[in-house]
């Protein structure tokens, strides 16, 4: 080894080194890493190309140069850098990513390395990788133990010497002057793969390197797929035609390196490239360098003790990690990812604990000082580093006089607030449970509302009397509690509580008692419930469980939504579901919706009210389902009454644990019951656990016709006919062209081949041309099947039994319309149903989603009931087309014919089924036409109002399913 670690300039490093920061649109990764590096005595020169400019740091650091740079972007990162190095005016410097940590000594040892050894261009050391989670920091082993000096004479032997052990070289203390020559001959539009390995090359074919043997960088570890798509192995191995060009084009390019700084002419020093290439990629292959082995895990609970840390079964003391010294620069670094959190992977894990936090933070009914600093302490003990949490609970201490622990939680505020001010509260607001908290606190009514629905509901002898039916089948008295206090402290007490308890009843109490337990056993429960449903005055009844916590308005509201409704036999509400993690989910569900009830029961059979009368008209509930009391009571409810006045409340009443979705006996059983009942002899199957598809087994095989139109469309139309007679495995169709007087010779030629005797596809020919509307209008007329496709011509089906699955569903006598599921070729969606209202018109949700998605509560993956289909794929009944007219060839002759025509079966009183089981290749694309969009508003006023497929509370914009903005229920309305 040459040199020595001691500099002998006498400059200080702020003269001789500049860290050159990068960051874009990550404000908390940028904060953190500038309050990291800081305290380091050198220049730092932040290139921060993000859209806004990042608050907290220009002005606040004298040694930080802050640069907005919102020019270079995100794609933008060679010129970028390249910028970067153009400014600085140190001899040296360093690159670091706003997620890194390049340690202070590291720095100032390679500093000291290269100011001693005048040959050497670059010096760094090991690098270890972390990942922060909620409560804990992993590590990770990333480099092994490698050749660290590469001071041979000669470039071809430091390059591959330096590739067959290949550690990123990035994040080296690099002398500037180089750097300037490497970006000045890249190229402008180099790729990221490409960018790394010429840096690796191109310092080492000018000049020395070394590796010192010290901890040197701890860096995030790549917990997630590439943002930028980058896989430097497949660059460099892959044997396509392409790439193959692309390694050959690089290596003319680093061939051109002056011959005085390689000794190598351009041939040899493009074959010195391409071995290089090849060093690495077996380098790569082979793991020979570099690797991602989980070593560490280290936990800081105890804020007097500091992380604690559990090693794993294999450890390496080749490596510099072992000493005190690095361990206690660990611990400054994990205080700082916990104390200033970022990053998806953490947040996504502190999101829940942060929900419980401000849930213990709250204030409860019968609150004492007691009560309260136990709570804190809990959520104290969940995340020490919630400033919030922290200060409440010394405001807390000091309150209840205890002076010690008020003392430590102070010392611990300042050691947090040393480090920033900024507590969670941004950071939860933009989560989906701080958006939901604060979307819930806008909806709860004020006091005077709360006054005036008081004196209108005493007007209405107290308005509806809801019976609440908690199962305690655990004994959990601390659930139980969260459950009664959520009604007390809720707006509405028109409500008899009946505990079912497998424990010690709290209280002696009676049927008349606002708050009444039963003492059970889980043999003898449910005919318990019965016999308190019998015997209850409540108008209403709803079945919960312990823990389930009632929101402050869900009550108030419901009462006055069924006073207007006194026709309603059972009500579903939205609600709140809150995961393993703590985090908040919102389950919005639309209008009663039978198809998804069947697909998906412990989602969409939880929690209904239901009337007294018709609950005890159905039988009540059975003990020979009480793993699914509510789904069997609900389907016996239909086969009741069928599915009149079954309503659907858009607001939550409670918040409750997120139900495992499983494997359910009881479930399956149910619905074989009730398909039973009604007349099928059907096959029930769970492509996923909780999830069920309805096979109705139909006898009937009926003829179906497939219409496609035709109007000079010679491609598609063969692709389209291709893909039918090819895929189609249901063997009882014809397919009829309905031909819109095409000029092509071409394909009227193609047409003349077609319809011959014993084919399935017959021609019908328009002479003149018709709208859209009334050649499907016409082609129907002619069509011989009992059921009618539509279909587009630029529609290509995808699965075989795309037939069956369609009469699956139109054969059932209820449903009126069925829909499919468009995409595109590689399965990603284009298409999943239409909402009317979204974006303004009529759209889809969903569009762009991966063909793995299952969207919001699983809707892309489920049969259920939409409000409308498009017709590039649709199968109706002929007698219904023609019972309700057919398509409009009036208001819709060009555009959102479908529509209509979806909304017609629906005022007839038939389901609109949207299956996923067929799939349907096709852009999706809607229709733009205003005026027959403006038709179709007027004509379906409601409709457009409120869509009953999708939820009031829900955004109507973009891909929809996702949370609307905060807005207040209208109390003065429901009391007109």
């Amino acid at each position: 080894m040459q040199g020595n670690y001691g500099s002998e300039s006498g400059l200080p490093l702020n003269e001789l080194l500049t860290v050159v920061m990068v960051t874009h649109n990550r404000p908390a990764f940028a904060r953190r890493a500038i309050k990291f590096y800081s305290t380091l005595p050198c220049r730092i020169l932040l290139l921060d190309s993000s859209t806004q400019v990042t608050d907290g740091i220009d002005g606040v650091y004298p040694s930080v140069d802050y640069r907005h740079v919102p020019q270079f972007g995100y794609q933008g990162l060679r010129a970028k850098l390249d910028y970067g190095v153009k400014e600085v005016t140190t001899p040296y410097m360093v690159f670091a990513a706003d997620d890194d940590f390049i340690l202070h000594d590291g720095i100032k040892s390679a500093v000291s390395f290269l100011e001693d050894n005048a040959d050497y261009g670059m010096c760094h050391g090991y690098c270890l990788m972390y990942l922060t989670l909620a409560s804990s920091v992993s590590y990770y082993r990333r480099d092994k133990k490698v050749c660290e000096d590469y001071s041979s004479e000669r470039a071809q032997d430091r390059v591959i010497d330096f590739m067959q052990q290949y550690i990123p070289p990035f994040y080296a203390v690099h002398r500037v002057e180089l750097l300037r020559d490497w970006y000045a001959t890249m190229p402008e539009n180099i790729s990221f793969e490409w960018q790394e390995i010429g840096h690796a090359y191109y310092m080492l074919a000018r000049s020395k390197a070394r590796m010192l043997p010290i901890p040197y960088v701890v860096r995030e570890v790549n917990y997630m797929v590439s943002e930028h798509k980058t896989e430097v192995y497949t660059t460099l191995a892959a044997n396509d035609a392409k790439s193959v060009a692309e390694r050959e084009a690089f290596a003319e390019l680093l061939s051109t390196l002056p011959r005085e700084h390689t000794g190598l002419d351009p041939a040899q020093g493009k074959q010195l490239a391409l071995e290089s290439f090849d060093a690495m990629a077996d380098c790569l292959r082979t793991g020979r360098s570099l690797t991602s082995e989980p070593i560490i895990e280290s936990r800081w609970t105890n804020v007097q003790k500091g992380p604690e840390r559990r090693f794993g079964l294999f450890q390496y003391v080749e490596l510099p990690y072992y000493n005190q010294p690095f361990f206690d620069l660990l611990s400054e670094i994990e205080f700082l990812l916990h104390a200033m959190p970022a990053g998806r992977v953490q947040l996504q894990g502190l999101e829940g604990i942060w929900a419980d936090q401000e849930n213990m933070m709250r204030p409860r009914n019968n609150d004492t000082a007691e009560s309260v600093v136990d709570r804190l302490w809990h959520a104290y003990d969940a995340g020490p580093f919630n400033r919030q949490v922290v200060k409440r609970l010394v405001q807390q201490l000091e309150l209840l006089g205890e002076e010690e622990p008020a003392r430590d939680m102070r010392a611990w505020s300042e050691r947090l607030n040393a480090v920033s001010t900024q507590g969670n509260e941004e950071a939860f607001g933009a989560m989906r449970s701080g958006r939901l908290l604060n979307w819930l606190a806008a909806r709860a009514p004020d006091a005077d509302e709360v006054a005036a629905t008081s004196r209108y509901l005493a007007e209405h002898r107290g308005g509806p009397q809801f019976g609440i039916l908690v199962l305690d089948l655990d004994n959990d008295a601390a659930k139980l509690q969260i459950t009664l206090d959520s009604l007390l402290e809720g707006r509405n007490h028109a409500f008899k509580i009946v505990v079912f308890t497998t424990g010690e009843p709290l209280a002696a109490t009676t049927e008349h008692n606002t708050l009444h337990f039963v003492r059970v056993t889980l043999a003898n429960h449910v005919d318990k419930l019965n016999q308190v449903v019998r015997q209850s005055a409540c108008d209403w009844m709803i079945l919960t469980e312990a823990g389930d916590e009632f929101t402050a308005g869900g009550l108030l509201r419901a009462g006055l939504e069924l006073l207007a409704a006194p026709e309603c036999r059972a009500v579903a509400s939205d609600e709140i579901h809150r995961d393993a993690h703590g985090a908040l989910v919102d389950v919005f569900r639309p209008g009663f919706n039978l198809d998804l009830l069947q697909s998906l029961p412990a989602l969409m059979a939880r929690h209904w009210l239901i009337r007294k009368d018709v609950l005890l008209a159905a039988g009540g509930y059975q003990a020979d389902f009480s793993k699914a009391l509510e789904f069997d009571v609900l389907l016996r409810i239909i086969e009741e009454g069928g599915l009149a006045w079954l309503a659907h409340l858009d607001e939550p009443l409670m918040i409750a644990r997120t139900p495992v979705l499983e494997d359910n006996a009881h479930e399956r059983q149910a619905l074989v019951r009730h398909l039973a009942t009604r007349g099928y002899k059907a096959q029930v199957s769970s492509e996923e656990p909780g999830t069920y598809r309805i096979d109705y087994r139909h006898a009937e095989r009926p003829l179906v016709s497939i219409i496609v139109p035709s109007q000079d469309n010679l491609e598609s139309l063969q692709r389209c006919l291709t893909g039918i007679l090819q895929r189609t495995r249901y063997t009882r169709y014809e397919i009829v062209i309905a031909d819109n007087a095409s000029q092509s010779p071409e394909l009227l030629q193609w047409l003349d081949g077609l319809g011959q005797p014993g084919d399935r596809v017959r021609v019908l020919r328009s002479h003149e041309r018709l709208s859209e509307s009334a050649l499907f209008n016409e082609a129907s007329r002619q069509a011989e099947g009992e059921y009618l496709v539509l279909l587009a011509a630029d529609g290509e089906v995808v699965n075989p039994n795309w037939l069956e699955s369609l009469l699956n569903q139109a054969q059932r006598p209820e449903v009126g319309v069925v829909g499919t599921k468009l995409q595109d070729h590689d399965g990603n969606v284009t298409q999943a149903g239409l909402i009317l209202g979204m974006n303004d018109g009529v759209g889809s949700a969903f569009v762009g989603e991966k063909k793995d998605a299952k969207g919001y509560l699983n809707r892309l993956v489920l049969e259920q009931n939409y409000s409308a289909v498009s017709a590039v794929c649709l199968m109706i009944r002929k007698a219904l087309f023609d019972e309700v007219g057919g398509l409009d060839e009036a208001a819709f002759a060009e555009a959102f014919a479908d529509v209509d025509l979806c909304l017609k079966a629906g005022q007839a009183g038939y389901l609109v089924v949207w299956t996923p089981q067929v799939q349907v290749i096709h852009p999706g694309t809607l229709p733009d036409a205003p005026q027959a969009l403006q038709a179709l508003r007027e004509k379906w006023a409601d409709a457009f109002q409120h869509d009953l497929a999708y939820n009031k509370n829900l955004a109507l914009t973009g891909k929809g399913f996702t949370l609307g903005n905060n807005s207040s229920v209208n109390w003065a309305r429901l009391l007109a």
